[in-house]
């Protein structure tokens, strides 16, 4: 099913763009990736799409050689990379930090399927390759790729010992773990990078319009997948997706496997309707960037979001926006309102009210890490979440064991 999906967004994007979309697809290999970039906006939705089912294909293809099972975590890998596919990602700058993981599990003496999430995760440093390749080497297209490779390779090989590091940190309380390895790599490559060129300047293309098409994709993928997990799973579907909310959605968490793959489709629809319900209501375009982010939602509705776990952080950076006057279809609010899901296992595990002040924590750090890796990473929502459940889970818990204790010997 999902390589009819995939499949069936490329051909879409032939379609819309004929010519066009092919020759878009090409010019965004070269192409600048760093945050944030509106593939729909800069080549066109038929390129754009082609090149996001092409990223999602390279990504289940692996999955599939590495003789790893399609379960929740996979499938919100594959989803995450279409997703950054419509804005950041591209095959020729994921390729290359894939292959750099797949070197390190060698130097590590492990199988590729062992480090395939991170590698397929880390696709996130894109922008590094993209950099290297369309901003920095000058003398020609060889030599540009020939160093963008090298830069992806070098990159891939640190991934996982850093990504592994940073799960202690948060303890599993934030789903994009790479996203916060990806941040910390970010920050040191974007320090060497402005020590050589101070004078790197910003980039960025944001459609404020939106794309029918996009909105459709995402509205039809969500249906699709509502009525796969129905018609395979039968009348007991909706009673294992209503027990599925009882998980706090703590890394990890394969819906697939703690409840049943009909159920985990079953959310992964409802979230992508819940996603374009919020887009809607806050009068938010869908643009590349956004769908891209409901798509990313979509994934990990596999592996560990749900409606009830998510709606308080969402709720926090909402609230948090309207308090600090921050207009609700700006770029960072209405990005951080759909990835600041990521902290769903915060509320799903501490409950409503911590859920909506770790989301409204959320909102005020992204708005600030972006600066600190020059857009770098595609997972600035991802880096931010990791930083404050670090923070938040460290206060809740000292506060559990030592002011609550206190408390109940107080009351004996």
């Amino acid at each position: 099913m999902i390589w009819i999906l995939i499949l069936a967004a490329g051909v879409s994007g032939i379609l819309i763009g004929g010519r066009s979309a092919v020759t878009g697809f090409l010019s965004l290999q070269y192409h600048p990736a760093r945050l944030l970039q509106d593939f729909a906006a800069s080549v066109g939705v038929g390129g754009a799409l082609l090149n996001a089912g092409l990223v999602a294909a390279l990504g289940l293809g692996l999955v599939h050689l590495a003789g790893i099972q399609l379960s929740g975590p996979t499938l919100a890998a594959v989803f995450t990379m279409f997703g950054f596919g419509l804005f950041g990602k591209t095959p020729l700058n994921a390729a290359p930090i894939i292959a750099g993981v797949a070197v390190a599990a060698r130097l590590a003496d492990r199988r590729f399927g062992e480090y395939i999430l991170i590698a397929l995760f880390g696709t996130a440093l894109g922008p590094i390759v993209s950099l290297v390749a369309a901003e920095l080497v000058p003398g020609g297209i060889g030599l540009a790729t020939l160093a963008a490779i090298l830069a992806g390779l070098a990159t891939g090989v640190v991934l996982p010992a850093v990504a592994i590091a940073m799960l202690r940190l948060h303890q599993g309380y934030s789903l994009y773990n790479v996203g916060l390895t990806s941040g910390m790599v970010a920050v040191f490559v974007a320090a060497g990078v402005r020590a050589a060129h101070p004078d790197l300047p910003p980039v960025g293309v944001w459609d404020p319009a939106g794309t029918p098409v996009l909105e459709g994709a995402v509205v039809i993928t969500s249906v699709v997948l509502v009525l796969a997990g129905m018609v395979l799973g039968g009348h007991g579907t909706l009673r294992r997706t209503y027990g599925l909310l009882a998980f706090d959605g703590r890394l990890p968490s394969d819906f697939c496997d703690l409840a049943s793959v009909d159920a985990a489709l079953v959310n992964m629809g409802a979230m992508g309707i819940a996603s374009w319900a919020v887009v809607r209501g806050l009068a938010a375009p869908m643009n590349a960037a956004v769908a891209g982010a409901v798509f990313t939602v979509i994934g990990f509705a596999a592996f560990g979001k749900h409606p009830r776990n998510s709606w308080p952080v969402v709720a926090g950076v909402i609230l948090t926006a309207i308090v600090f006057g921050k207009p609700l279809t700006d770029p960072g609010v209405i990005l951080a309102a759909l990835f600041v899901t990521t902290l769903a296992p915060v509320a799903g595990q501490f409950g409503p009210v911590v859920g909506i002040l770790a989301g409204a924590a959320h909102l005020l750090l992204v708005l600030q890490t972006g600066a600190w890796h020059a857009g770098m990473t595609l997972y600035n929502n991802g880096f931010a979440a990791g930083l404050v459940a670090t923070m938040v889970v460290a206060i809740v818990e000292w506060y559990q064991a030592n002011v609550s204790q206190r408390d109940r010997r107080f009351t004996r």
